[in-house]
């Protein structure tokens, strides 16, 4: 499993674009380390925790994932015995309301999935805080703040303050289309205009260092990326709304209009959710 280090003792196994496979931190202190996300499933935990074992070199682990989508959080089970897992309530609430109908939608999305998801337990934390925790590594703090209703209800932002780094989940995406999970009546917690508005408080604090929860790791111009992509699709998609043309006119102009602009971007089949749920905040 190949790392980049990106600061002292703070290193990413990157997703180097692979479909449905996250950046994963770890961020160590003198006294403990943290690993942000599992990957999918057990098989692609086992491995994160075996590089995470060895990079501790018997200092205690903790887990934290971004929020609770499976590539993200449904390896959870195989830190069981081996970390402490913490994330904010709401995330907790997701995993126990929503993390079921997850595993089993996640299932039906092809053979590769299905297999990476067999033997999933849907994960309970041993820690929970309500918006926002300091974790102690020893010599290092890492900030874990919950964020609100945005790419879904229960997505928090890791930083760490002394390295400048903070770890987005998918609230920030390198080189693609920002991933809606927008799937009425199911579920329809992901908000573009909170999102936004999450991201526009993340530009002010100007990280200088930013993991995206798939893709590069950059600067802070990734967030100002999503952000201006996401409030052009508001914009695009509101403006149609009030000359009251009908929402299969919109998909189709404004995912047009988003394809023109960024050809080179992966991930169109979330254009057409965005929308729609634009569509469904209109004149909130």
């Amino acid at each position: 499993m190949t790392a980049e280090e990106i600061a002292e003792d703070l290193v990413v196994l990157p997703n180097r674009g692979a479909d449905l496979v996250p950046n994963i931190g770890l961020i160590g202190g003198r006294d403990a380390v943290l690993v942000v996300d599992t990957g999918m499933g057990p098989r692609n935990a086992e491995k994160v925790l075996e590089f995470a074992v060895e990079h501790a070199r018997g200092r205690q682990l903790y887990l934290t994932t971004t929020h609770f989508h499976p590539e993200h959080a449904f390896g959870a089970q195989v830190f069981r015995e081996h970390a402490t897992y913490l994330v904010n309530q709401a995330q907790a609430d997701d995993l126990a309301n929503r993390g079921a109908g997850y595993l089993e939608m996640f299932r039906g999305l092809g053979e590769w999935i299905a297999e990476q998801l067999e033997g999933v337990e849907i994960p309970t934390p041993d820690l929970v805080y309500p918006e926002s925790h300091t974790l102690d590594l020893g010599g290092r703090t890492v900030r874990m703040r919950a964020t609100g209703r945005a790419h879904s209800a229960g997505d928090q932002l890791v930083t760490v303050p002394d390295a400048g780094v903070v770890f987005t989940g998918d609230l920030v995406e390198t080189g693609q289309f920002a991933i809606f999970p927008w799937f009425p009546p199911h579920d329809t917690d992901v908000s573009g205009t909170r999102w936004i508005a999450v991201l526009d408080k993340l530009i002010a604090e100007a990280p200088p260092v930013v993991v995206p929860g798939h893709g590069d790791v950059g600067g802070p111009e990734l967030i100002t990326e999503v952000r201006d992509y996401l409030a052009l699709v508001r914009d695009e998609t509101w403006r149609r709304c009030d000359a009251a043309m009908g929402e299969p006119v919109i998909l189709e102009e404004v995912r047009a209009a988003m394809i023109a602009r960024r050809p080179d971007w992966r991930g169109r089949e979330w254009i057409d959710n965005t929308v729609a749920a634009f569509c469904a905040e209109h004149g909130r």
